[in-house]
């Protein structure tokens, strides 16, 4: 039994919710689902098993993709940000792994080797994020290199959206990636989650949601709710202690927070080791024995501070939520200057993932 009480619980509901709303929108087009950095925190093997019925799931690491094998996915397999070094080409050939090519020395990796294993390939276009990928004056040589290439299977085309969920949209790149894929008779995966929640023309062969299908939201102005998605991470924790201050009484490292009337401060068992934003200021959004609250001073390692003046009911033991069911995360990384992509990722290994409670958290 676990004797420190904060809890990651994972909706595979919410999950295949998730999921499902990330097919409506992509119509005839296949789902290669993002899995890559522990599923985004929610746990690689466990978030496998709910998105199952995907057409695909998209990597950054090798070991990802072999645990993948190994818990018997037998279908696609994308490996984003392709091969580092020329002993990761005959992984991929062994786990059947489709690798991005986005620079010319992984073309250098393919032409060199002599095993005969044929491998598939994604051929990336940079069409203006600048991240990864050949410009378009680039793209045609080395594409034509792959074309030539005996041990080159499969190609797709794709690239990647840098504003999709801003209001600059993705006008100027998919301009630049219809030239640069005009008269090319290959399939193409395009849309990330943005571009599949918000624009029809970029869901091509593949699309590749990410964040949405854990339940949140990629927009600034449009909510996970509005979007019919669901939170597939709760995190949840409890009252550990609680003091009483009177004014001019002050709390935490730094004694940020100075209270101006009498107070009860509920002691939190959650810290920045533990994935919660350090950066968090008072007034960061918290849900008490079901009830919203705010946080108050400095985060520390391994505690944070609640108010529980409005809250007389709460004391040792209250139930807390951190993010997810009733308290959606895009709020508390607002609170914090940051996003949502990156608390969800951020979840430290010591925090225990379970499944989701039947019961709705309090």
């Amino acid at each position: 039994m676990l004797s420190r009480p904060l809890v990651a619980y994972i909706s595979a509901a919410a999950l295949q919710n998730n999921l499902a709303v990330a097919r409506r929108h992509a119509g005839s087009a296949k789902v290669m689902a993002v899995v890559k950095a522990n599923a985004y925190g929610h746990g690689l093997a466990r978030v496998a098993a709910a998105l199952w019925a995907a057409d695909g799931f998209a990597v950054v690491t090798l070991q990802e993709a072999a645990t993948l094998r190994e818990l018997g996915w037998d279908k696609p397999i994308m490996l984003l940000e392709g091969m580092f070094e020329a002993a990761d080409l005959a992984l991929c050939q062994v786990l059947a792994v489709t690798p991005v090519i986005h620079h010319a020395a992984q073309i250098d990796m393919l032409a060199q080797d002599t095993s005969g294993a044929a491998v598939s390939v994604f051929l990336k276009l940079n069409s203006g994020m600048n991240r990864l990928g050949f410009v378009p004056a680039e793209f045609p040589a080395a594409l034509a290199r792959l074309q030539h290439l005996p041990n080159v299977g499969d190609i797709t085309l794709m690239s990647h959206f840098a504003t999709a969920d801003d209001a600059t949209g993705v006008v100027d790149q998919q301009l630049c990636i219809e030239q640069a894929f005009s008269g090319l008779n290959y399939p193409q995966s395009l849309a990330n989650s943005a571009a599949l929640l918000r624009y029809r023309g970029t869901r091509a062969d593949w699309v590749r949601p990410g964040i949405m299908l854990y339940g949140a939201s990629p927009f600034a102005d449009q909510s996970a709710a509005q979007l019919g998605l669901q939170p597939a991470m709760t995190l949840c924790s409890r009252i550990i202690a609680v003091q009483t201050l009177q004014p001019g009484d002050a709390i935490g490292y730094g004694r940020t927070y100075v209270a101006q009337q009498p107070m009860r401060v509920g002691v939190v068992a959650c810290g920045y080791a533990d994935g919660y934003p350090r950066h968090a200021p008072t007034g960061t959004p918290l849900r008490v024995q079901g009830q919203r609250t705010q946080l108050l001073g400095r985060v520390s390692m391994d505690m944070l501070y609640a108010d529980l003046t409005p809250l007389p009911q709460a004391g040792v033991g209250s139930p807390v939520v951190l993010w997810g069911e009733g308290l959606p995360v895009e709020e508390v990384a607002t609170a914090a200057s940051t996003i949502n992509y990156e608390l969800l990722c951020a979840r430290a290994h010591r925090v225990p993932v379970n499944d989701q409670p039947e019961t709705v958290l309090p």
